[in-house]
């Protein structure tokens, strides 16, 4: 549901279908089936979010239903006049200017101003790590003046690591360490794991261990190396007789900045405390100021605590935060953003995230995420490097004035050859443009839009 930590579960307590169970096994009474599940109300919000987007109205399209009707008014126009007034043979150079008008007009340069951009836009996204689904989202993503970004897993890495190690007592950091890796070795819980790792990563070796206790909600004893250990909260060091008070002040600022201390305790007095938490990526930070940069609003978006949620936003600049947000409810907060006029990117990687993803103006996924988030979403960062978003919507800044390129020029052949054409220089200079030399004028137009097109090859982030 969006928690950076393992949520302990005690007999009684409510457990939610598709979650991973990391430690023990335990008895569930199935209470929902089918349809009336978490994860298929999750499907069915994607669906309908999904359904209801409305298709975007290409500029090219909206242009071309007004543009060939009004070519075919001007062709007719140009062959009457031709008949009633023209020289001898009339007939001839009206049909010669009406076939003239409407091959010099045929918009295939319009045709092509949109969707060779947008190819070659995509193929570029693509040579950088992000796959586009179609060009909607390449089109939209220019107008984006809000991204939020889920936390876990597309903030931060989405696992558990040691932050601080806090020694008491006369024993050192790696001894706090050491004991500790020893006690949590062949451990499967998350936070276990960690240590062990970091224990690795210093090179510190673990010593023998017996007697190995989990206390579920608390922590775990054991005996490492013939002392008593004993690594949990305040709760389990009361229980074990450990005085912990000259850590608390510790203890409390660590879990201020959104990490889960623990206090470590041997042989019966306190030994430090081990602070662990889900980091931010190396990236979080970049990507968030140069959003920043472009003018654009940037919100996270967590199922996780509010103080959990604040202390990582604030590391990675982020101003707004919206916290303890259910998985059902992550779309509408979408929704509210996108009632106040504003044109939303959602930015997430797990299941819970897609109805969001599906939501938004542009779904943005993580490709080290789940399959029915980049499914929900129209943009996946194959590297997971949130850089991409950057580059993304740069790359459709990019794109769409390429296509408006395109457009002017594709609009200035139109203007400018229509009317010879038509005859206009006629009455001047005697000179009448043959079917012939219009359609190497339309060919000649097309290739400049196809060339413009491929000058986005060029682009980079």
């Amino acid at each position: 549901t969006g928690e950076s930590m393992p949520v302990e579960k005690k007999a009684g307590d409510t457990v939610v279908g598709s979650t991973m169970n990391k430690t023990g096994s335990f008895r569930f009474k199935a209470e929902k089936v089918g349809r009336d599940t978490m994860l298929a109300n999750i499907i069915r919000m994607v669906q309908e979010a999904q359904g209801s987007k409305p298709p975007i109205a290409r500029l090219a399209d909206k242009i071309a239903s007004i543009f060939v009707p009004a070519v075919l008014v001007l062709a007719s126009i140009t062959f009457t006049v031709w008949l009633l007034l023209g020289p001898d043979p009339a007939l001839t150079y009206a049909v010669l200017s009406f076939i003239s008008v409407l091959i010099i007009a045929c918009p295939c340069a319009l045709g092509l101003a949109t969707p060779t951009s947008i190819m070659v836009g995509t193929g570029k996204g693509a040579e950088n790590g992000i796959l586009i689904r179609g060009g909607e989202a390449l089109e939209t993503a220019h107008k984006i003046n809000t991204i939020i970004f889920d936390k876990t897993g597309t903030l931060t890495r989405g696992e558990p690591e040691v932050t601080d190690i806090i020694s008491h007592g006369g024993y050192s950091a790696d001894d706090v360490l050491q004991l500790s890796a020893s006690a949590e070795k062949g451990s499967e819980h998350p936070l276990g794991e960690s240590i062990v790792e970091e224990a690795h990563k210093r090179g510190l070796e673990l010593l023998p261990q017996s007697g190995f206790e989990a206390v579920p909600g608390k922590g775990i004893k054991a005996q490492v190396d013939g002392k008593a250990f004993v690594m949990g909260n305040s709760a389990l060091m009361d229980a074990s007789g450990i005085d912990v008070e000259a850590l608390s002040e510790d203890s409390i600022n660590l879990a201020s900045g959104g990490k889960t201390p623990m206090y470590v305790g041997i042989d019966g007095k306190a030994a430090g405390v081990i602070a662990v938490a889900d980091t931010l990526k190396e990236t979080s930070v970049d990507a968030v100021s140069a959003l920043k940069g472009m003018g654009i609003e940037v919100v996270m978006l967590t199922g996780d605590n509010k103080r959990t949620g604040e202390a990582i936003a604030a590391q990675a600049g982020i101003d707004r935060v919206l916290a303890e947000v259910l998985p059902d409810q992550k779309a509408d907060e979408v929704k509210k953003l996108q009632a106040e006029g504003k044109i939303v990117a959602m930015v997430g990687d797990g299941i819970n995230d897609a109805p969001a993803l599906a939501q938004a103006d542009v779904g943005i996924s993580i490709g080290t995420g789940t399959d029915v988030a980049m499914e929900a979403s129209d943009i996946t960062l194959i590297k997971g490097d949130l850089k991409g978003v950057t580059t993304a919507i740069s790359l459709s800044h990019a794109t769409i004035r390429n296509i408006k390129q395109n457009l002017f020029w594709a609009f200035a052949y139109n203007t400018i050859l229509i009317p010879v054409a038509a005859g206009v220089l006629f009455p001047f200079f005697k000179v009448l443009l043959s079917p012939i030399f219009a359609a190497a004028a339309m060919g000649l137009s097309s290739v400049t839009v196809v060339t413009n097109a491929l000058r986005l090859r060029h682009f980079k982030p």
